[in-house]
Formats: C-alpha cells, sequence, structure tokens
C-alpha cells in the first residue's frame, strides 16, 4: 500500500491526521481487549445519552422519520423510533470498529444470512452482479466477510477517499486484506465495469444524499438526490442489481439479507432505474426502520438552486409512480408590502412556481394583500400579518402555522422582515444581502451587476428567482383573457396616488383627455378607480366631466379583489405612477401611464402594450412627495393633448 503523499497537504494538516489517526488506533487497541458484548452495550448507554445531549441530530433525526413515516405513524411512534436510532447507530458504530480486531470466523459466529433465493435468482441469469447496500446496522459486516457477497464471484466495492490520508490508508488495507478489488470513485468507473464484465460482482452504496450530480427521484415519496451510478454501471454492463442490507438481530447480533433483484429492460434509462432504486430501498428500511442511518440529512435543501427542473440529470419517477403521493417542498415567499411592489414581484413568483414538480408555494405579506396573492394562479395559501403586529407575535405565527418550511425567499430589504422569518424556525433563508439582515441569511444573493440605466424592480425580483434556478424568460408574460363589451370599450382611469402630490396629474387634465377622446371615438365608458382616501377626489372628477363622457366613479367604493376583477375588464387604464397601475400592468392590461417624480426605468410597467409618458426637468427623478419648488413642472407641463394622442394610438 502506497504511503500519502505529503505534498498534497501543509505540515499542520498531516500533524493533525497523524494525531487523528493515532487517536484511532489507541481506541482499537482498547476495544481488542474488550468483549464485543460489552462494547455493544456500552454504545447503546452511549446513544441514550446522546439523544438528550446533541439537540442538534436529534432534530434531524425527527425531522426525516417524521418526512418518512409522518403520513403512516403518529408521533409517539416518530419520536420512539428516533431514540431506538440513536442506540442502534452507537452500538452498531462501536461494534463495527471492534469487528476490524476479530477474525472471519469470529464475526460469522454472530452474523446469519437470509433472502438467498433472490440472490440464487439472479446468479442464474448468468449476468453480471450489482450489490446495492445501504447504510442499515452494522453494515461494516459486510466489508468483513467478502463470502456474503461474492458466491464464486471476486468481489469488488466503490469506495470514496478519506480526507485524512493515514485512515484512508488504514481503511484500504482492511478491505484488501479480505479479498475486496477496491476501485476509487475519483478515478471514474472504467475499471470496476471491465471488473464486472470479467465476472465479478461490485457492490455500491446507494442511499446517501448525492448533491448537485444526482437524479431526483421519491424516496419515502419525497424528492431526494440519488446517486445514478448504480443505474448507469447496470445499463453498460448488463448486470442485474440485488440489494442488500444488514439487521439488528439480538445484542451484538446481526442478520444480512438480499431482496429482490431489479433488472434492467429495454425501456430503462439510468434515471428510471434510479428511480426504481429509490423504492427498493425504502422496503428494505421499513423492516426495521430504526436500524438505518437516519442522521443523514437524505432530503438536504439544494444549495443555491432550490428549484430541481434546472438539474442537469434531472427528475425521474418509477414506472407506474402515483404523483398524488409526492410529498410538497414547502416554500415560502415573502411579498414586498406595497401594492404596486407586489405587482411587479409576480414575474418572480411565476418562475419559482414552475420550478420544481412538487412545489407548495406560500406567500407571507400584509394582510391588505391577500386578495391579491389569493388571485393569482399558484399561489397554495396566504399568510397575513397586521402592521400593528409585534415581531414576536409574527415569528409565532409562522411557527405555529403547521407548514414545516423548507426555504424562504424574501423580496424584501428589510432587516424585521428577515427575522420575523428566522425566528419562524426557517432555517434556509434567501435575499439580497444587506447590513445586520446578513446574519439570518443562509444563502445571500448579491445585488446583480449592471452597466447603463439601473435595474428594474421587477428585474431585480426575477434575479432572485434566476439565481435559485427558475427559469425567467417567460416569467414577464401574464395569463390575460380579453374583455368582451359587445363593442364597447372599457378605459379606466386612476387619476390618485397614496404616495403625494408630487405623482398626481392635475384633475382637470385627465378630464380634458376624456372629453377629448370621446370626442374623436363613440362607444367609450370610463370608470375612475382610487383608494378609499381619495373618494373626495373621485367626486371632483365626477363633476369635472360632467355629462360630456359616459362614466362610473369607483374611486373607494372597491376592495382589493373587486379592483381585480374591474381592471381584468378594462381595455386600457390612464394612470399616474400608482399600485393600480402595476396590478393593470400584472393582469395584462394596457396602460397609457404618467410619471413626475419617479423613475419609469426602476418602476414603470414593462412591455409593449405600455406607454410612459414624462416630462424630463433637470430635478427628476426627485423621488419626493411634494415639490421642493413648488410649481410641479414635470407634471403640468404634461399636455392633455399628448395624453390623448397616446390613449387614442393605444384604443386604435
Amino acid at each position: 500500500m502506497s504511503q500519502p503523499d505529503p505534498p498534497q497537504h501543509t505540515r499542520f494538516e498531516l500533524a493533525r491526521y497523524w494525531l487523528v489517526y493515532m487517536a484511532f488506533l489507541g481506541m482499537e487497541a482498547v476495544l481488542k481487549m474488550l468483549p464485543l458484548i460489552l462494547i455493544w452495550h456500552v454504545g447503546r448507554a452511549l446513544g441514550a445519552v446522546s439523544w438528550f445531549v446533541i439537540g442538534k441530530y436529534r432534530r434531524l433525526v425527527l425531522r426525516n422519520v417524521r418526512i418518512a413515516f409522518g403520513r403512516e405513524k403518529d408521533e409517539a411512534w416518530q419520536r420512539k423510533t428516533a431514540r431506538a436510532h440513536f442506540l442502534s447507530v452507537f452500538a452498531n458504530g462501536l461494534s463495527g470498529l471492534k469487528l476490524a480486531t476479530m477474525t472471519r470466523e469470529q464475526i460469522e459466529a454472530r452474523v446469519r444470512l437470509d433472502g438467498m433465493e433472490h440472490m440464487q435468482a439472479a446468479l442464474a441469469l448468468g449476468q453480471p452482479i450489482l450489490g446495492l447496500v445501504t447504510h442499515q446496522s452494522c453494515w461494516e459486516v459486510l466489508n468483513k466477510l467478502p463470502n456474503f457477497c461474492s458466491f464464486g464471484r471476486h468481489p469488488g466495492v466503490i469506495y470514496q477517499p478519506l480526507h485524512n490520508p493515514y485512515m484512508d490508508a488504514h481503511v484500504l488495507r482492511a478491505r484488501q486484506k479480505h479479498g475486496y478489488a477496491i476501485f476509487n470513485r475519483q478515478e471514474g468507473f472504467h475499471a470496476p465495469m471491465k471488473h464486472l464484465r470479467e465476472g465479478g460482482s461490485l457492490g455500491i452504496l446507494v442511499d446517501q444524499h448525492a448533491g448537485d450530480l444526482g437524479v431526483w427521484a421519491p424516496f419515502f415519496d419525497r424528492l431526494a438526490s440519488t446517486t445514478p451510478i448504480a443505474g448507469m454501471v447496470a445499463l453498460r454492463t448488463k448486470a442485474i442489481m440485488v440489494t442488500l442490507a444488514v439487521y439488528d438481530d439480538g445484542p451484538a447480533r446481526w442478520r444480512a439479507s438480499y431482496g429482490p433483484a431489479i433488472r434492467p429492460t429495454v425501456e430503462s434509462t439510468f434515471q428510471t432505474l434510479t428511480a426504481e432504486v429509490n423504492q427498493a430501498v425504502e422496503a428494505l428500511i421499513r423492516q426495521q426502520p430504526e436500524s438505518w442511518f437516519w442522521v443523514h440529512n437524505r432530503w438536504k435543501t439544494p444549495k443555491p438552486l432550490l428549484m430541481i427542473n434546472s438539474y442537469r440529470r434531472g427528475i425521474a419517477y418509477p414506472p407506474g409512480y402515483d404523483m398524488s403521493r409526492l410529498q410538497p417542498f414547502e416554500l415560502l415567499v415573502r411579498s414586498p408590502n406595497w401594492l404596486g411592489d407586489a405587482c411587479m414581484a409576480f414575474p418572480a413568483v411565476r418562475a419559482m412556481r414552475t420550478g420544481r414538480p412538487d412545489l407548495k408555494l406560500t406567500v407571507f405579506g400584509p394582510e391588505k394583500l391577500r386578495d391579491l396573492w389569493e388571485a393569482q394562479p399558484g399561489v397554495d395559501r396566504y399568510i397575513g400579518k397586521d402592521n400593528k403586529e409585534g415581531l414576536f407575535s409574527v415569528a409565532r405565527r409562522i411557527k405555529n402555522s403547521g407548514v414545516p418550511f423548507d426555504a424562504a425567499v424574501l423580496l424584501t430589504n428589510s432587516t424585521r422582515s428577515t427575522l420575523e422569518l428566522w425566528l419562524g424556525g426557517i432555517e434556509r433563508l434567501i435575499g439580497y444581502t444587506g447590513s445586520f439582515r446578513s446574519k439570518f441569511l443562509r444563502h445571500k444573493i448579491r445585488e446583480p451587476k449592471v452597466k447603463g440605466p439601473p435595474v428594474h424592480h421587477t428585474d431585480r425580483y426575477l434575479y432572485i428567482a434566476k439565481i435559485i434556478g427558475s427559469e425567467v424568460s417567460d416569467a414577464l408574460v401574464p395569463n390575460r383573457e380579453p374583455a368582451t363589451k359587445n363593442g364597447e370599450l372599457k378605459i379606466g382611469i386612476c387619476a390618485g396616488a397614496e404616495y403625494g402630490q408630487a405623482k398626481r396629474w392635475p384633475l382637470d387634465r385627465f378630464a380634458e383627455v376624456m372629453k377629448q377622446v370621446s370626442s374623436q371615438r363613440a362607444g367609450i365608458s370610463w370608470t375612475f378607480y382610487g383608494a378609499p382616501g381619495e373618494a373626495a377626489m373621485g367626486e371632483q372628477l365626477s363633476t369635472l366631466v360632467g355629462d360630456a363622457v359616459k362614466h362610473t366613479n369607483l374611486v373607494g367604493k372597491t376592495k382589493l379583489a373587486e379592483l381585480i376583477t374591474q381592471l381584468r375588464g378594462c381595455d386600457l387604464l390612464v394612470t399616474n405612477d400608482t399600485g393600480t397601475m402595476h396590478l393593470a400592468a400584472a393582469l395584462g392590461v394596457p396602460t397609457v401611464s404618467i410619471f413626475g417624480s419617479t423613475e419609469p426605468i426602476l418602476t414603470g410597467p414593462l412591455g409593449d402594450q405600455h406607454t410612459v409618458i414624462r416630462h424630463q426637468v433637470p430635478c427628476s427623478p426627485c423621488f419626493k412627495r411634494e415639490c421642493p419648488f413648488g410649481h410641479y413642472e414635470c407634471m403640468t407641463k404634461i399636455t392633455p393633448e399628448r395624453v390623448a394622442g397616446a390613449v387614442m394610438a393605444r384604443i386604435s
């Protein structure tokens, strides 16, 4: 066995690795002197203590057991199984170290083999045998008993090298001593496939999280990244796959068990075979749930690409899989607080919604926006909060919602909104970096770097969706059902703006536009919209137009859900820079929008169906509520003729 190559590590690293290796050898020496049954009982005692002490892993095990059996077993069974796992994993871990000091005959006396009918059926086919091995009970037993895996064939295993070169060499020596052919996973699969074709057998661990290189397939009906190696090797070598697991079989005793074979067909792909492997592993675990390695994060949330549709090896299901059984990936999206900003976030949320087939999308935001978000296709639920509600009250609302959120995307920038979700128990928080809030974000997104004009708010939200793996190319196109009004055109007017006077074009000019357009085109019905506090403005505008045009004044008379219905029936909206403008644009309604103190490059409606009108002055955009100079030239220099011409261009 070659020695570790020192140039690969610093002297400090080598010294640290050597000390760990020496400590390991010392522990092996102590274990060699103790009887196996005592070590097994000591391990269970350590497991019982660790259940209470190691809270992080206790919570992980409980979460994993809940994912696997939450729909079948009650809370008491789940906790009992999770605690039994701690006892099993510590007892088997220490026992596995002890086995390295024992003879093959001593080990065989404590292990029995069953399920041989499955292996015999596979051997009878005369094809290569690929063993699918799981982290169940004391799986180290299999490394010490190659005769349980060979049946006249030279057994081989694929292994992942350890970071510690001394420990790695020690493990390899032990496995080669027992007669295994060892293949380094990092060196590719040519050698192990050659080994199979030449009549050997091969074991592959198939039940660990495979990260970005895996196939996403159901495992206990929840999508999990799964290694595709077994499926790839089986297809290329025409191998029969046979599952093999080790189970607890009494104090310091074990049972190695073969399961039914998986035989590739002409329709098989490595993706579908990977999905079948997950089903087979699940069946093995169900035989003795407490002895599987639940402390491993099998359903790890991917980072940064939450949206797994973008993964190269894709998503696969076993033949005949019932999609209604698929457990959801729970994503919470924190909505912006203002109506206009929330509307500009629609494309990003649409993009996220199509990012994975198991996604269940919850939007969290102000109660006043409930109707807005609940009207959006693809939003499964809405959690609203009152503006006066305290930080901890909001956090409790999220924590007590009964939804185990896997991740949350923040479309807000405040530390307060970040803390609400962090205190609410959501570990994976994603959002733009900030000062203090960055400490609570698990995935920090830097502002997009652009040359030229600043980024539009919509594109800024879409950038977050893109970074987490969503396809954003079609997200800007809203679903638009054309209104039918028997030949009559319905044009909306939104002459107010809650932000302040600097965003309001004079009322008499709106009235003049309506008169000019109606004089040129018959069959137009005008409807006024606005906030409850703008009711007087609606009455004034109605007085200004009088009987000259057909109109309906709904200013302050519609709730958000009713406003959505009303806007969907409009052919055009003439408006200031308002939340209603953004809502109309989000609904696919064309707009003629008048901008004064604000910047359309940042917040204007996007798309060819919108016309933006502004008069550029040296001080614009100032983003102020009131004009500091008092003359509002950015607004008053815009003439009714110019706006009426834009309206006529749109309706014609």
